[in-house]
């Protein structure tokens, strides 16, 4: 039976899909045992979690069998072992072998990273190789892990002619009749996984864990490629549209705004704050986005590490929010939620979508107040769509331009970070040393023209590689994420010092908040505590210091600054202003490009695709997520708003409205 399945033509087939069968499992063995402690090891699972992985496995292998597959079909008996079918014969296994070689040594980098199987993340590193090859070669061994990669594959081209494979490959009289069973069986192998089977389908499990070791590598990345987006309507559980809107607009209602079109689906709205008590003020802004920094990091919010003295020691001199929560786990989700103030949508960012221009973003609220509006970032903008988004939106660009153009369409002003003003740079970009630098050579020039400036300045240097100017701080440089925050917060207290000397400080106020966590990592989908970042408003005239508690969100700190600064406004914005929330305002968006959450009171409800809904209770002491019958009432209000946001994006709500 086993030589009907595979006769002597099909013997380096046959081989070829033990290696890679061998392969996947050794790798998954060696993440079973690398995550022992985080996974269901109880043994049903594990051997259930193993067996849909083998299934998985054998269907990614039918795919790159495919090729092979058909040109055993099509070259005709008289060219066995000839000269064409041995280089195409070689060169093709070695191709493969070194692809599957690649893959299986890149997951193991990109799991340490995320701790996933290849997703839409490693989709976009293809896209942006410069700083991802980069990154990658100041992080890792590149020249060894290369020669280890082949050497593997000598050894197994060696062993594979030494037993034989290759001859008993070429030397038969294998017809065209036995060749067709191994060609069915592989055709509708494929064809099962091309049509019936999804990468979500090995989500068998409650651990996220065993969820991502049963998948396959290769097929989750391309499954990934096909499935940037989602559409909200066709994969996530719905009520009607108005009744979406209205629950929205009722959570938004407050006595300071009115709604312009309340009958329509729209939340714009004009917002009230200032009076003959409380004038609007006009100070400059410089918010500063501090990259992959988790709340847990910092000792006034509970850490052991002291790597964060300065912001420690602003956390006693600002309004200090401890109980606020990132709406995502990638820099662009944060952008979006800071920038449009509005909770995830499923799939990609905004940031990197189409209809992603001419948006109503907290930069339009600053051009209405007589702003000047700039983005700074260390790398080139083209990283992620930046440029397109902020320029697109108003914003003048202030990056590390490697010579990427913005797109014809976009008109705004293009300022590059000259080799003169860098002394130090990675793959992401300059320090933030030097970014900072940039800034208050723009505050300066800015207040010579006496025009009020909103700045948003996007760090870096607390990314791995790790790597930032030597002789800053006490840890050595490219060693330890640890070592890049407290580098980060030296460059924060070096900046802040700097600016007290300037002539714009006392006018001026500077909000400080991470884009996200560093690991957004855990045994659920959505792991609440690893969504908890640091805020704070630092410098705000008449406003003593006050540690807030409230439970809030990352897309409500710009209205609460609009609020601070008794600013009237048109608003398109889902923010609230957390200083005013009561006890059922208190809510947080929580996400990943497939999960939506809304945590309310240490209730989470999750929306998944496939219209799936999970509610739970959640035990903050140690993160756990207890199952619940559905709260009616929270997943309603959930739905609502993931709705309503995605109604507004892909029905041109979020955009501008000339009139306004």
């Amino acid at each position: 039976m086993w030589n009907k399945i595979f006769p002597k033509r099909f013997e380096l087939l046959k081989v070829f899909i033990v290696i890679f069968m061998l392969l996947a499992f050794l790798l998954r063995f060696c993440l079973t045992f690398w995550y022992y402690s985080q996974i269901d090891a109880s043994l049903l699972i594990l051997l259930k979690t193993f067996f849909i992985g083998f299934i998985f496995d054998l269907g990614t292998v039918s795919f790159f069998a495919l090729p092979y597959i058909i040109y055993l079909l099509i070259i005709p008996k008289k060219l066995y072992g000839s000269i064409f079918d041995c280089i195409v014969t070689y060169i093709a296994y070695a191709i493969a072998l070194l692809v599957f070689l690649f893959s299986f040594f890149a997951e193991i980098t990109f799991w340490e990273e995320f701790e996933r199987r290849f997703n839409f993340i490693a989709v976009d590193y293809l896209i942006y190789t410069y700083e991802v090859v980069k990154n990658i070669n100041e992080s890792y061994p590149i020249p060894i892990l290369l020669g280890a990669i082949l050497s593997v594959l000598v050894v197994i081209m060696f062993i594979t002619k030494k037993t034989s494979v290759f001859k008993k490959t070429f030397n038969n009289d294998t017809a065209f009749k036995e060749k067709l069973m191994p060609s069915i069986v592989i055709f509708t192998i494929a064809a099962i996984f091309a049509l019936f089977i999804k990468n979500e389908d090995a989500e068998q499990f409650k651990n996220r864990y065993n969820n991502e070791l049963a998948k396959t590598g290769i097929y989750s990345f391309f499954a990934a490629f096909r499935s940037n987006e989602l559409s909200y309507t066709e994969f996530y559980v719905t009520i009607d549209e108005d009744k979406a809107f209205a629950n929205v607009k009722q959570e938004l209602n407050a006595p300071n705004s009115k709604f312009l079109q309340p009958k329509e689906k729209q939340i714009y709205r004009t917002i009230t704050h200032a009076d003959s008590l409380h004038p609007a003020q006009k100070p400059n802004v410089i918010f500063i986005c501090i990259e992959s920094l988790s709340a847990s990091y910092l000792n006034s919010l509970g850490s052991e590490l002291k790597i964060t003295p300065t912001l420690d020691s602003l956390s006693n001199k600002s309004l200090f929010f401890t109980n606020l929560y990132a709406t995502g786990t990638r820099t662009v989700r944060g952008m979006e939620a800071i920038t449009l103030s509005i909770p995830p949508t499923p799939g990609r960012s905004i940031v990197k979508r189409d209809k992603n221009q001419d948006l109503f973003t907290i930069g339009d609220v600053f051009k209405k107040q007589g702003y000047e509006r700039n983005f700074f970032y260390g790398g080139d903008g083209y990283f992620d769509n930046m440029n397109t988004f902020f320029g697109g939106n108003g914003f003048n660009i202030i990056d590390r331009g490697r010579g990427f153009l913005l797109d014809s369409n976009i008109k705004t002003k293009r300022t590059n970070i000259d080799d003169d003003e860098v002394t130090f740079e990675n793959a992401w970009g300059v320090c933030d040393e030097d970014i900072y630098s940039k800034v208050l050579k723009e505050a300066d020039e800015a207040h010579l023209t006496e025009t009020p400036f909103f700045n948003f300045v996007m760090t870096t240097s607390n990314h791995r590689p790790f790597t930032y100017p030597e002789g800053k701080i006490d840890i050595p440089s490219g060693t330890s994420r640890e070592g890049a925050i407290k580098y980060t917060d030296y460059a924060i207290g070096n900046f802040l010092k700097q600016a007290k000397t300037k002539p714009w400080f006392n006018n001026t106020v500077f909000v400080i908040m991470a884009d996200h966590c560093a690991s957004s990592a855990g045994r659920w989908s959505l792991n609440i505590d690893k969504y908890r970042i640091p805020a704070m408003i630092f410098n705000l005239e008449n406003v003593a210091p006050l540690r807030i508690e409230k439970l809030s969100s990352q897309i409500d700190m710009f209205p609460t600054l609009f609020a601070l600064l008794n600013w009237d406004y048109t608003s398109n914005l889902f923010g609230l202003d957390i200083m005013k929330m009561k006890k059922e305002d208190e809510r947080a968006f929580i996400g990943n490009y497939r999960n939506l959450g809304l945590l309310k009171d240490q209730q989470l409800m999750i929306l998944s695709d496939q219209h799936i809904v999970n509610y739970y209770e959640w035990e903050t002491d140690n993160d756990n997520l207890i199952p619940k019958a559905i709260n009616t009432n929270l997943l309603e209000e959930t739905i609502s708003f993931y709705q309503a946001a995605d109604y507004l994006y892909r029905n041109d709500g979020l955009k501008l409205k000339d009139s306004l």
